[in-house]
């Protein structure tokens, strides 16, 4: 009998209890993320590599490892497997000779938060629901938008108000109602506590359902496919919520499981702002939680979360791959974004941005080794943030460059 899922129950990451994948559900009563398991048993029945090389390259590949059951309310825009750019250029200027980069911008909606929208809006199909709500500091928002618009779900977002505009527009464009706000996404996540509350509408913001994070699971399973069932010796994320470290944890421990990659993990690095970094701040004192940040900046917005729900689980991933985290400045994000763009020809998001810089501090610090493989993520188009570009550290004059066009 064909299986489209393998899952078989949701564990709370905190105190371990279960729940029945059936019942509509967002965090466990002890107020933990709930995680998504499957039978890997079963899986390994239904699906081999031999496989996978038999399927169309999307996300939706590794289905018996993702949560729909039914593939009636798969809810998808061919999300490709997104490509791996070597840096060869912007390598050789950071003393990192291996030096990849993972391009999420290929994606629809041009970020990486269209895999969590995808399976998540699946998800929540197939589990009757027909209006969500997420707070969002702008991509995801965006993503999730056109995927509900796909759907034929209502959707709440709401952003802060100094969001990207793009994101704004988009959501806007796919008929969300969109509400914005003085404050930040964690002040968001409060009205849309009183939205659900309301409507009885399903909370998808990050971590407040199990489902979202499986799609950014999907990441980890294309790395190591990418890599020939093996891994880089360390993978850069930019994290804000950080469900794409969590994400890629969980996929290379079921793979794992599964038999398919050996012992050794990549070592995985956190790169935060300076101006929004408590991640990095609970790291550095070997805490397992972080403490709130308080007034936080960055221009790199996707990291500008106070503090994430889920963050005893990004540390965790950090301490198991003996990985590391550390925190980047807005002035060498600005750096980086134009560096890897003049040397490599790769137009990447400040987040991706602060990925490189991120890398390039640790080369210079010694915790990045001779040779070693690096993969950094760009999560999403530098094309979603054209109002930030900037050449030498100074703002592009349009005026000046539509001057010298007309006069041809």
């Amino acid at each position: 009998m064909e299986v489209f899922s393998c899952l078989s129950h949701l564990q709370c990451t905190r105190c371990n209890r279960t729940f029945a994948v059936d019942e509509r559900i967002q965090t466990c009563s002890c107020g933990a993320p709930l995680l998504a398991r499957y039978d890997l048993q079963q899986a390994s029945r239904h699906l081999t590599k031999a496989h996978l090389r038999e399927r169309p390259c999307t996300l939706w590949r590794y289905h018996e490892l993702l949560p729909v059951r039914d593939p009636h309310f798969v809810v998808s825009m061919n999300e490709s497997m997104t490509p791996l750019i070597p840096l060869h250029a912007t390598g050789r200027h950071m003393d990192v000779p291996h030096l990849i980069l993972k391009d999420e911008g290929a994606l629809p909606s041009g970020t990486f938060k269209a895999r969590g929208a995808s399976v998540g809006v699946s998800k929540a199909m197939e589990l009757g629901e027909s209006s969500l709500a997420i707070t969002t500091n702008g991509n995801a928002g965006a993503a999730w938008s056109l995927y509900a618009a796909r759907a034929g779900i209502h959707i709440s977002v709401v952003m802060p108000i100094d969001a990207p505009v793009t994101s704004r527009k988009e959501c806007a464009l796919a008929g969300a109602d969109l509400s914005v706000i003085h404050g930040t996404i964690a002040d968001g996540g409060q009205l849309v506590q009183r939205l659900v509350a309301q409507s009885g509408g399903y909370d998808v913001s990050t971590l407040k359902e199990p489902y979202r994070l499986e799609g950014k699971k999907t990441m980890g399973f294309e790395i190591a496919e990418q890599f020939d069932w093996s891994a880089p010796d360390v993978i850069v994320y930019p994290t804000g919520g950080g469900a794409g470290v969590i994400g890629i944890y969980k996929a290379f421990r079921e793979l794992q499981e599964l038999g398919w990659i050996g012992s050794r993990l990549p070592r995985l690095v956190v790169v935060q702002a300076e101006g929004c970094a408590p991640l990095v701040r609970a790291f550095q004192k070997g805490e397992h939680t972080s403490t709130p940040w308080k007034n936080p900046e960055t221009i790199a917005f996707g990291l500008r979360v106070p503090k994430a729900l889920g963050d005893f689980l990004i540390l965790d991933a950090l301490y198991q791959t003996a990985g590391t985290a550390v925190s980047v400045g807005d002035g060498e994000i600005v750096r980086e974004r134009g560096e890897v763009a003049r040397r490599d020809g790769v137009h990447v998001c400040p987040e991706g941005a602060a990925a490189l810089a991120g890398v390039r501090r640790l080369r210079q610090q010694g915790w990045i080794g001779d040779n070693e493989t690096v993969l950094v993520m760009n999560t999403g188009s530098g094309l979603k943030y054209v109002d930030q570009l900037s050449a030498d550290g100074r703002e592009i004059d349009l005026q000046e460059s539509s001057a010298l066009v007309s006069n041809i």
